[in-house]
Order: C-alpha cells, then sequence, then structure tokens
C-alpha cells in the first residue's frame, strides 16, 4: 500500500515518517509539502528507497486530488485551518484518511467517504487520540462512568513553528465556540482559563495548574460512553509555565482578538505581528523542559464498587541519554508517532469494526491495547491505577 504524508516536512508530520519508515509495510512513503527544500531534505534523510518528494498546494483543490489519487491513505500532519481543504480533498480522491486535529472539519464529508467504502479519523496524536484510547480503556471494565477527566502537558515552545503558534492562539481564542465541558447531558461554553485545576503529571513534570481546553475528547467522549451513563467530561491542558503566563497576559489585554491595526500603511492583526515575532525570538522558539504528558481520570461503578483509574503516559527522556528522544524531539515524536501507528492500523484493516467507513472518531476506530502495545514497542508506555472513591470503603 501507498501512503501520502501530507504536511511531511513538519516538525511533527517528519516524525511519523520516520516512524513509518522504521515499523511499517507500506510499500511507498511519499513526502508531500508546499515547501519543497525542507520536503526533499526530509525526504533523503530517511535514507529508505520507498521515500520520495512531491511538492503540493493544498490550496489547488483539483491538483491535491488527482495527486492523491495514486495513494491508499492520506496522512495529514497539515495545521487546524487546512483540515477542511485537506479532508475535501481526501475524500474526492477516494483514499483513507487521518488527521492530528480533529476540530470538526472533517465532519461534512462523512457520506462521502461512506461512498467510496473508505474510513477517515481526525485528530489522532497524543491528544486528542491516545488520551481517548486511556478513558476507553478505563472505562472497559466498569457498569456505569461518571466522571472523565482528560488532562495533559505540552511541554514545547511556544512558536517552534508558524503551525505551534497558531495551535496556541486558536485554543484560547475568546470566540471560539468549541471550549465546551460536558454536564449531564449538555455541552456548556466556558471562557479561557476556565475551571483551574492542579494536575498531577508524571516526573519529570510534576504537578500543573491546567484550564479547560477546546478539544475533540469532550464530544467524542460523551458519545462514546453515553450508554454508560457518562454525566462529566472535562479535558484540560497546559504549556510551559512561561507560555501559560504569556497567553493569560495577552488574552487578559484583549490581543488574542487579533483586532486589526495600522503598522507602516499596512493593516495586519496585532496578534499576527506577536506571533511572528515569537517565530523569530528565541524566547519563542526554546524552553526549559520538553516532552509529553497525559493524566486520564475515570470515576465510576465497577463490580459494584466505587473506583477511579488514573492513566499516565511516559516516553524516554529529553535530556539526551536516549539517542533521537533529545529536546524538542521528545515532544514531536511523543505526537507523530500515535498518528503513524494509526495510519498503519487503518491500512491493514485493524478496525473495530473492519466493514465501516466514514468518519470515524477514535474510540470508533481503534482498541486501545492494539495501540498501547504499539506505542509500548517505541518505548511509549501507559500507567494505570485503581482506587477507591473516597468513602466507598473499597481498598487501593
Amino acid at each position: 500500500m501507498n501512503i501520502l504524508c501530507l504536511g511531511g516536512a513538519g516538525r511533527i508530520c517528519r516524525e511519523a515518517v520516520l516512524d513509518l519508515v522504521e515499523h511499517s509495510s507500506f510499500s511507498r512513503i511519499t513526502v508531500a509539502d508546499y515547501n519543497e527544500e525542507e520536503g526533499r531534505k526530509v525526504a533523503a534523510s530517511m535514507n529508505d528507497p520507498r521515500v520520495d518528494f512531491v511538492r503540493v498546494n493544498v490550496h489547488d483543490h483539483e491538483a491535491t486530488v488527482d495527486l492523491m489519487r495514486g495513494f491508499d491513505i492520506v496522512m495529514d500532519g497539515t495545521t487546524i485551518t487546512l483540515n477542511g481543504l485537506t479532508t475535501a480533498c481526501i475524500a474526492e480522491a477516494g483514499c483513507h484518511g487521518i488527521n492530528l486535529n480533529g476540530f470538526g472539519e472533517e465532519d461534512p464529508f462523512h457520506e462521502r467517504f461512506v461512498r467510496s467504502g473508505r474510513v477517515c479519523v481526525p485528530g489522532f496524536g497524543m491528544t486528542p487520540g491516545v488520551t481517548q484510547m486511556m478513558a476507553m480503556h478505563a472505562a472497559a471494565g466498569m457498569e456505569r462512568v461518571d466522571e472523565v477527566r482528560v488532562s495533559h502537558g505540552s511541554f514545547r515552545p511556544i512558536a517552534f513553528s508558524r503551525s505551534i503558534t497558531e495551535t496556541t492562539t486558536y485554543e484560547y481564542d475568546p470566540q471560539l465556540p468549541g471550549r465546551v465541558v460536558y454536564e449531564d447531558g449538555e455541552f456548556i461554553q466556558v471562557p479561557p482559563f476556565a475551571r483551574p485545576r492542579e494536575i498531577e503529571l508524571p516526573a519529570p513534570y510534576g504537578p500543573t495548574v491546567q484550564y479547560i481546553i477546546p478539544h475533540a475528547e469532550t464530544r467524542t467522549l460523551a458519545k462514546a460512553l453515553a450508554p454508560k451513563g457518562v454525566r462529566m467530561i472535562e479535558v484540560r491542558g497546559t504549556w510551559p509555565q512561561m507560555n501559560m503566563r504569556l497567553v493569560r497576559a495577552l488574552y487578559e489585554y484583549g490581543f488574542l482578538r487579533n483586532d486589526k491595526i495600522r503598522v507602516n500603511g499596512a493593516e495586519v492583526g496585532i496578534l499576527d505581528c506577536i506571533g511572528e515575532y515569537l517565530y523569530h525570538a528565541p524566547e519563542g522558539r526554546e524552553t526549559e523542559l520538553y516532552g509529553y504528558a497525559l493524566h486520564v481520570e475515570v470515576t465510576g461503578m465497577e463490580q459494584g464498587r466505587a473506583v477511579c483509574r488514573t492513566l499516565t503516559h511516559t516516553h524516554p527522556a529529553s535530556d539526551g541519554s536516549v539517542p533521537g528522544w533529545e529536546g524538542l524531539r521528545a515532544y514531536t515524536r511523543s505526537v507523530g508517532i500515535p498518528m503513524a501507528v494509526a495510519a498503519e492500523l487503518i491500512a491493514q484493516g485493524r478496525l473495530l469494526e473492519p466493514a465501516r467507513s466514514g468518519i470515524l472518531t477514535p474510540e470508533e476506530a481503534f482498541d486501545p491495547g492494539t495501540v498501547f502495545g504499539a506505542l509500548e514497542k517505541r518505548d511509549i508506555r501507559v500507567h494505570e491505577r485503581v482506587e477507591a472513591v473516597p468513602g466507598t470503603g473499597m481498598a487501593g
């Protein structure tokens, strides 16, 4: 089978490409990017005859569709704002698809994928993606699920790429409609920095104060766990504290509205100016601690007892002690590898319902144990703790 790696020159997607080279059975792995110089470098660095490069401009719909028709699956590593365009191309080309973000731009193309007998899984990196697998694993043995709290720490510079800068500002956009929590059957909109909660992340990250973020898990888990009566779902996240202090200040001073100003006679968004500055400044491209940390807490009734199952994950250290995981790569590999794992599972037909097609959530697509097993082979490990809910009398 052949796979097209859209946005493959990006820092995250190139790690997914590397994982495909090291672990997958694809016969052709094509890096596709608008940046030809960087894309060719990435392809050459893989040192594998299966890997080649093509230049693509996803704003040219017809040309992109024609290109995709030569592939079985498209692994889409492009930014949030491009996912509507890219999914339209993937659906029309008749390919399977998967991407990192899952903010809902893909949903209108469900019937198109159904008609072609293909699947598209939006949002499969660490979060969303692995987080849903952790929640579904924790809930599997419960007769009733009461509360789900998904949290993550994303330890990376605020602007090591323009797409990452875009993600940062997108999630804290005060006008964003998707920043919701799920309570008793309703999705409730909340403002940026809502519901602070201290989360104890695995070492070396430790305790972090986290806030509600607009992630796909809130909606996908509400659907998947509805048969078990789930009443509350909250999704939180954090970046390095220096990043959080900056974003909080930008929010409080109104910069996140991205109001237009005039600079030297040109009209520009004030936040766009700040993002461009951060992209070139050392403060925007460096941080002290790199990596990713997940924390998923599910409470409910299990064999008649009230329990809380907490899942966390670890990966090789970023301190240089493990080759390939140094510095920023501890973050980019953490995000890119799960997407590559999921792409391989789709290609192999290893879905929960192999005959199913259309837009599938991660919960509908994959078995958590299969995903965990694949990640463990990459030294990304999931850990679980089971405790009694206070006052129930259950031994821990």
